[in-house]
C-alpha cells in the first residue's frame, strides 16, 4: 500500500543505498534542457535564437558542497556543434576568483549535436547552498536549439539579461561519502514560475535548504510546460526521465509532481485542437515512469497536483480550468492517493488549496494567477516534504 505521509518521504530520502568505492559526484545543480520553438507557439522563447561572439554570465546557486566541480554543457536538442570558448567559474560574489575550466585538457570544447560535453575536475571547493557564476564565451556563430526557459533566473547576454538557461546544464560536486541526488521532477510549479526571481524560492530549492546538513544534493528537473504523457514546452517526462533523472550522477530519489498541463492544455491556447487527457493515459503514464525508476534502485515520491479553479484567467491563456479537467485532477489525485504505486505520497493538494474553496490555491499560497503557488506556497510545499520537526529523527549515522 501507498503511504501517503510527507514523513516517510525524508525517511526514505535520508536512507542512503550502497554506492561503489571511489569518487562520488553529485548533481549538486540542475537545468532540464528544452528545445527551441517557432513563432508560431503562443508562448515567446525570450532569448535570442541565433548568438555570435557573444559572452553568456549566468549564477547558479548548489545544493550540496564539495571539495571538486565539473561543469555540464547540453546541445540536446541542437542540430549543430556548439562552440564554447573559454569557461570561468568561481563565487559570485568574488569575480577575481574565477578560474578556467578545461574540457580534457583543451580550454574550450565542441558540444556534438544531441550531446553533452563534461569538463575535467576542478578543486575548487564549494559550501552546500553557495552560489557560482559561470561565464562562458560563444566564439562562432550558435543558433540556440536547446535551451532552459524562464525557471525565474536570469543569464546575461553580454550586457543584456533575459530569462532562462542557455546551454549550462548542471553542476556536479565530488562528495566525501557516497553520493545521493534526489530529482525534482515536474513542470512549472516545479521551476517556480510565480516565484521571487533569481532569489530560490522554488520548492526545491527549500527543499535543498532542509537536507544539506545531511550532504544530500537536490537536483531540479522541472521544466515549464512540462507533461507527464505527452510532449509540451519539451518532451514528456517518460521521454526525458532517462537523461534528466535516472542519468544523474547520486540519484537515489525523484519527487514527481506532473500532470496539470496534460489535464489543462488540451482545448487551450496551449493545444487548441488536441483531445482530452484521460485517467487511463495518466495513470499507464505513472506506472511506466515508476516501473523504469525501480529498476534503476531509484525510489519515487509522487505529488497530487495542487488546484487550479481560475488558472490564467483574464489572460491570453484561459481555458486552462474547466469542470470537466478539475473532475480529472480529483480523480488522478484521488489514484496517487490510493493506488500503492508509488513509495510515497505527498498530498501537495491537501497544502495549497483554501479550505473554504478547495478547488482554489489558498490566498496566501496563490502568485496572483491561480495556477502557480507564490513564495509562501512553495515554502509550504517544501515544508510538506520535510515536516519532521527534529532532522535529527531522519537521519541515520
Amino acid at each position: 500500500m501507498s503511504k501517503p505521509i510527507a514523513a516517510l518521504t525524508l525517511s526514505l530520502l535520508l536512507a542512503a543505498p550502497d554506492a561503489p568505492a571511489g569518487e562520488h559526484w553529485a548533481t549538486s545543480w540542475y537545468a532540464a534542457p528544452q528545445p527551441a520553438w517557432d513563432g508560431s507557439f503562443t508562448l515567446p522563447m525570450n532569448v535570442p535564437t541565433r548568438l555570435d561572439n557573444a559572452t553568456l554570465r549566468e549564477t547558479v546557486r548548489l545544493s550540496a558542497g564539495g571539495q571538486r566541480i565539473r561543469l555540464v554543457f547540453s546541445n540536446r536538442y541542437g542540430h549543430e556543434p556548439v562552440r564554447l570558448g573559454a569557461v570561468r567559474v568561481g563565487p559570485a560574489d568574488d569575480p577575481h576568483a574565477a578560474r578556467a575550466l578545461t574540457f580534457s585538457g583543451q580550454s574550450g570544447a565542441s558540444i556534438l549535436p544531441g550531446a553533452t560535453v563534461t569538463s575535467d575536475p576542478l578543486a575548487l571547493p564549494v559550501r552546500p547552498l553557495s552560489r557560482l557564476a559561470v561565464t562562458t564565451r560563444l566564439p562562432a556563430p550558435t543558433n540556440v536549439a536547446s535551451f532552459h526557459w524562464g525557471a525565474q533566473q536570469t543569464v546575461q547576454i553580454d550586457s543584456a539579461n533575459v530569462g532562462g538557461r542557455l546551454f549550462l546544464s548542471a553542476v556536479l560536486v565530488e562528495t566525501p561519502q557516497p553520493a545521493r541526488t534526489v530529482v525534482a521532477l515536474g513542470d512549472s510549479i516545479t521551476d517556480g514560475n510565480g516565484s521571487t526571481p533569481d532569489a530560490d524560492r522554488r520548492w526545491p530549492d527549500i527543499l535543498a535548504e532542509r537536507l544539506a546538513p545531511h550532504g544530500i544534493a537536490v537536483a531540479n528537473a522541472g521544466i515549464s510546460g512540462g507533461r507527464l504523457a505527452r510532449d509540451g514546452m519539451g518532451a514528456s517526462a517518460l521521454a526525458r526521465l532517462e537523461q534528466d533523472v535516472l542519468s544523474q550522477p547520486g540519484v537515489s530519489d525523484v519527487i514527481v509532481l506532473l500532470g496539470i498541463n496534460d489535464i489543462g492544455w488540451p482545448g487551450s491556447p496551449f493545444a487548441p485542437g488536441e483531445r482530452p487527457a484521460t485517467l487511463e493515459e495518466l495513470t499507464a503514464a505513472y506506472r511506466q515512469l515508476v516501473a523504469a525508476s525501480h529498476v534503476r534502485g531509484v525510489r519515487v515520491t509522487a505529488a497530487t497536483l495542487p488546484p487550479f479553479e481560475g488558472a490564467l484567467a483574464g489572460t491570453p491563456y484561459a481555458g486552462h480550468y474547466s469542470p470537466a479537467k478539475e473532475r480529472l485532477r480529483r480523480q488522478l489525485n484521488d489514484w496517487i492517493r490510493t493506488a500503492g504505486v508509488f513509495d510515497a505520497v505527498v498530498d501537495f493538494d491537501a497544502v495549497l488549496r483554501d479550505p473554504a474553496r478547495p478547488r482554489r490555491l489558498r490566498a496566501g499560497f496563490d502568485s496572483g494567477d491561480h495556477l502557480h503557488p507564490g513564495d509562501a506556497g512553495y515554502r509550504a510545499m517544501a515544508e510538506a516534504i520535510a515536516q519532521l520537526p527534529d532532522l535529527r529523527g531522519w537521519y541515520t549515522e
